[in-house]
């Protein structure tokens, strides 16, 4: 019995990444929401970023290569930028835009790992960006990847990939997948919430 234990601690992280999260229900969408300032301007610079593909996939089939895969560039890019404000780095409130020069704030690691994920042949039309309000209720922008098991949230505050329902947020709004624009996730009165962080 200890040898099996200790095989299962040597094999450890490539032994976990292979475990399908459990099945949870996915976010529901509501009515059209009015897309975040910096999303905006992102997408004036960035159009075909923001373009909705209906023929492409709405949902991910999670297979244990892609869940390895969502974990590894999720890691990646947590990793790799450098954590500072838009007042810090731009000088500015709101600013959306791929951290290419390593660094950025939580937008700018979703819209990384969002780049990334559709490189590595995942639907764009899965990988959404989501506004919430964080655990101090604070604005804070996270992807939100949509599949067969359910949502699922990478975070720049945390390695480990969540269901949405098991990250203590409140849900704003995201991307709509059925055509260019933005959705809400229920807090109606909430939605000018800034992705700040």
């Amino acid at each position: 019995m200890a040898a099996v234990a200790a095989a299962m601690v040597m094999a450890g992280g490539a032994w976990a990444a292979n475990v399908l999260p459990v099945a949870s229900a996915p976010v529901m969408p509501g009515d059209v929401a009015r897309s975040p300032i910096g999303w905006i301007d992102f997408c004036r610079r960035h159009a075909g970023e923001c373009d909705v593909d209906s023929t492409e996939p709405d949902r991910i089939r999670l297979t244990p290569a892609a869940w390895k895969q969502l974990q590894a560039i999720n890691n990646e890019v947590n990793a790799a930028i450098e954590p500072v404000t838009d007042e810090e780095h731009f000088g500015v409130v709101e600013s959306w835009d791929f951290p290419d020069d390593g660094k950025g704030d939580c937008e700018d690691f979703a819209l990384l790992k969002r780049r990334k994920l559709a490189a590595a042949g995942f639907p764009r039309r899965a990988l959404l960006m989501t506004v919430v309000l964080d655990e101090q209720r604070a604005g804070h922008a996270v992807l939100m990847v949509r599949t067969d098991r359910g949502d699922f949230i990478l975070d720049n505050k945390r390695d480990t990939i969540l269901p949405w329902t098991s990250t203590g947020y409140v849900y704003i709004k995201r991307e709509s997948q059925i055509a260019a624009g933005w959705v809400s996730l229920g807090r109606v009165g909430s939605e000018t919430a800034t992705a700040a962080r």
